[in-house]
């Protein structure tokens, strides 16, 4: 079975509360039986959410496990809250490098891709489907208790973990204003004050070479140290539909990571710790599925309705690269090419994204059990891109350039009392400085908007820089009514101020600039309230919050907890990155809120070889922020992208999970989410618009990316040979409904071919807008030796390669979905040196 070795108190390593499943390492000659388990909210053996699995009599250790998520070191089965904490451990062992693949085995969390190439994360049907790089998501994500405030820098933080900590609901007052979802919390493993070194290298499909190296120990009295990197590089896994040599998707990044603990003295703790990636990976392809011309109608519509849909192959996609560009030609008075003068581009998709951070902790004692921590942190990103957005080889709607930035800084200051007492404190502030910039060149010269009528306009470019300026003020508290029941109460306030200058302009031979009647190419052509061009659109979103929680944990006997909660969390506004023709596009979504009910039990049965957890809630959800349509007047280019926020819909949900232990060495979990989300008041005029440009209501619609059924089912069995080694052999079964990638996509349709000649849809597509439900199996087998001196694991993740996609994107003229990854599978050999 796995070990988790050690267990962070105040971010130091602590022995004495390290979690540790199957028989515990050699100590003096000693052989001690540590077994634990954890029982959750959400439960597989890589998901330690809950209890603990039955121990040696001989055992006077608790086992349980340790969580951080009221900031302080609890025990996971006495904090009243939805949490799945899954171990370092078993995130390898399961494969689990990224968000997308938590997303696989936590009931409840949906992973999306977008075109811009990030991620999009939505927990209990809470997120915000939008891509654009400098924008809060829903679902907030932490390293150490670190912000990485935006989506795209968590990208290659799931290595080297003790664990990870998934939050499920508003956690507004102590993990900040974006937690309307809930929290993500990567808790890196710690220096050792021994040394300790170990890793592992793997070998699988599409030649993918991946490997982990880490070690740690002391380097100098009160000071450890430890060094960690992983990286992996692999073929590509996407084959054109139209180009059947022709090769996308090939992985190619590392990653490292830093940290030093310094104590210098009884009272002060120091942690430092520094980590980054460089990514030069190929941005996913999409899969073209459907086309719908809505400019002007002319040749190139045509053209685009003779494009290649891709079957139901998870392979097969399309992009494109070489195209002969009509910027680089010769151009004539009303906007048309002379022939013979181009040049051929390259759309190819490529990326190079880097990131650092560097933070650093400081726990100071100011005696009478009150603790000062400090956490400062820096963030530091740059992508350089090209990705495409519509499936097609055709440049009809692809990003030629999709460039940017991310400058974070983060403060917090927060006073906590000793964990001990029946009344328990925390008083903090934390304040935030973020810049982000993104500019974006957007080609379409295969669309239908290439029409003489609108001058051969063939390229929009946009650069999107926002300042942004948060503080708030936070207090947590927990008092023991009696030795059984405990009432909590917690309070944020938040200011939030983000400054906005956002221009649109073209590139010569762009032509936008003519159709706009601009200057020059370089003037933003985007008309403002007066219906002028020319200078930046300035814009100051300005907002404050107060979130707040409260509840009561009662402990009807030593191993069940009930817990009921009543919480409302907040998310800032932001401004979209988009090529809009006027700035009603450009306006911001104001901040949503949750109010969240719910209530719910953990328990534990026979002699903990059962454990029982369940929840059920219900959320109040306020202005959800969305990517939508806005059709503006008069109609010249269709429907075109928009923020908006949804007034009014609710989420009920039930969550419940089992988990057995009927013998040594077999853990059997099974875990099921349902949610059943309804829109109540759909955005108002002028952003009503759904993705086929028709006003619309929503009401009675599905939130996006929100599957009504969700569920894991995972078996693992480890035997113990005389020898001290241990085969083992386990699977995992995640299964999904049906989901809507946008409002309404369970009910849309395209218009027949009567009504509209030039659209067309792949055949076999009812709703083209909705993902399919779908089941996946990952599967393991394999060796670890006595004392984990080595392993061997031989390992498939969707090995029956199930087809399914996680979003529908809609561009100007079609829709296109993001496959999910095919069978993958490989081997992966482990040390460890000690």
């Amino acid at each position: 079975m796995t070990t988790l070795s050690a267990v962070s108190i105040n971010g130091h390593t602590n022995e004495k509360l390290a979690i540790k499943l199957g028989v515990g390492r050699m100590r003096n000659g000693k052989r001690n039986l540590w077994v634990g388990v954890a029982l959750a909210v959400l439960v597989q053996p890589s998901i330690a959410a809950a209890q603990t699995a039955p121990q040696a009599s001989d055992d006077n250790d608790d086992g349980e496990i340790i969580v951080t998520a009221n900031k302080r070191e609890e025990n996971l089965s006495k904090v009243g809250l939805s949490i799945t904490a899954l171990s370092g451990d078993q995130l390898a062992e399961r494969k689990v490098v990224s968000l997308e693949d938590i997303a696989s085995i936590v009931p409840g969390l949906a992973y999306a891709a977008s075109t811009t190439n990030t991620p999009i994360y939505t927990l209990r049907g809470i997120g915000f489907n939008e891509s654009s790089l400098g924008v809060y998501p829903a679902v907030s994500v932490y390293v150490d208790q670190a912000p990485l405030p935006f989506p795209v820098l968590a990208s290659h933080s799931a290595f080297d973990l003790e664990r990870v900590e998934v939050l499920k609901g508003p956690q507004g007052t102590l993990f900040g204003q974006n937690s309307t979802g809930g929290a993500i919390n990567y808790i890196a493993a710690k220096p050792t004050d021994a040394f300790d070194a170990g890793g592992d290298i793997g070998y699988g499909r599409f030649n993918a070479i991946e490997g982990n190296a880490y070690i740690s120990g002391p380097i100098a009295e009160n000071l450890n140290a430890r060094l960690a990197i992983t990286g992996q590089n692999s073929d590509g896994w996407q084959r054109s539909v139209t180009r059947p040599s022709d090769t996308n998707g090939k992985t190619s990044y590392i990653a490292g990571r830093l940290m030093l603990d310094f104590q210098p003295s009884d009272t002060v703790k120091l942690a430092v710790n520094v980590n980054g990636w460089r990514d030069t990976s190929e941005p996913q392809a999409q899969q073209l599925v459907g086309v719908r011309p809505v400019g002007p109608q002319g040749a190139t519509a045509a053209a685009l309705a003779n494009s290649v849909f891709v079957p139901d192959d998870p392979r097969l996609a399309d992009w494109s690269t070489l195209a002969f560009d009509p910027a680089t030609g010769t151009v004539n008075s009303d906007g048309s090419v002379v022939p013979g003068t181009l040049r051929q581009t390259d759309f190819s998709p490529r990326s190079l994204r880097k990131f650092y951070q560097a933070a650093l902790r400081a726990d100071i004692e100011l005696g009478g059990d009150i603790t000062l921590t400090s956490l400062t942190s820096y963030d530091h990103y740059t992508q350089d891109q090209t990705t495409d957005g519509d499936g097609n080889a055709l440049v009809s709607f692809d990003l030629q350039k999709n460039n940017g930035y991310i400058h974070s800084f983060n403060q917090e200051l927060r006073l906590a009392n000793s964990a001990g007492g029946a009344f328990r404190w925390i008083l903090g502030a934390n304040y935030e400085k973020s810049t982000t910039f993104e500019d974006q060149l957007l080609r379409y010269f295969d669309n239908s908007n290439y029409h003489p009528a609108q001058l051969f306009i063939n390229a929009s470019e946009v650069s999107n820089k926002q300042d942004i300026r948060n503080y708030a003020f936070f207090a947590n508290a927990e008092y023991d009514l009696t030795e059984q029941l405990t009432f909590k109460a917690a309070a944020r306030y938040t200011n939030s101020r983000i400054k906005d200058d956002n221009c649109g302009f073209t590139i010569p031979g762009g032509n936008v600039d003519k159709l706009f009647g601009t200057s020059s190419p370089a003037a933003c052509y985007t008309f403002d309230a007066n219906f002028a061009n020319g200078p930046h659109i300035f814009q100051t979103l300005a907002e404050d919050n107060v979130s707040w929680r409260a509840g009561l944990d009662f402990k009807a006997s030593q191993n069940t907890l009930l817990y009921v909660n009543v919480s409302r969390g907040y998310k800032a506004g932001s401004f979209p990155s988009l090529a809009a023709a006027t700035y009603t596009a450009l306006k911001p979504v104001t901040q949503e809120s949750v109010t969240a009910f719910e209530g719910g039990f953990k328990t534990q049965l026979a002699d903990r070889r059962i454990g029982i957890n369940a929840a059920v809630f219900y959320y109040d959800y306020r202005n959800k922020q969305i990517r939508g349509k806005l059709v503006e007047t008069p109609n010249i280019f269709g429907p075109l992208d928009t923020l908006a926020n949804v007034p009014k819909s609710s989420i009920f949900g039930v969550e419940a999970d089992v988990t057995l232990r009927p013998v040594d060495g077999l853990t059997i979990n099974g875990a099921v989410t349902y949610l059943q989300s309804e829109v109540k008041k759909g955005p108002v005029a002028p952003y009503n618009f759904n993705v086929l440009g028709q006003a619309d209501g929503f009401v009675g619609d599905d939130l996006p990316f929100t599957p009504e059924w969700s569920g894991v089912l995972n078996v693992d069995y480890k035997a113990r040979l005389a020898n001290g080694g241990s085969p083992f052999i386990g699977f995992t079964v995640n299964a999904r409904s049906k989901s809507d990638s946008v409002l309404g996509g369970s009910r849309l349709v395209y218009p027949s071919r009567l009504v509209e000649p030039n659209t067309v849809q792949r055949a076999g597509i009812d709703h083209i807008f909705q993902n399919k439900g779908y089941a996946t199996v990952d599967a393991r087998l394999g060796y670890q030796a006595a004392d984990d001196q080595w392993s061997v694991m031989f390992w498939a993740k969707n090995m029956f390669n199930e087809y399914y996609w996680n979003a529908v994107i809609t561009a100007n003229d079609s829709a296109a979905r993001f496959a999910g990854k095919p069978a993958t599978y490989g081997v992966t050999f482990g040390f460890k040196i000690k």
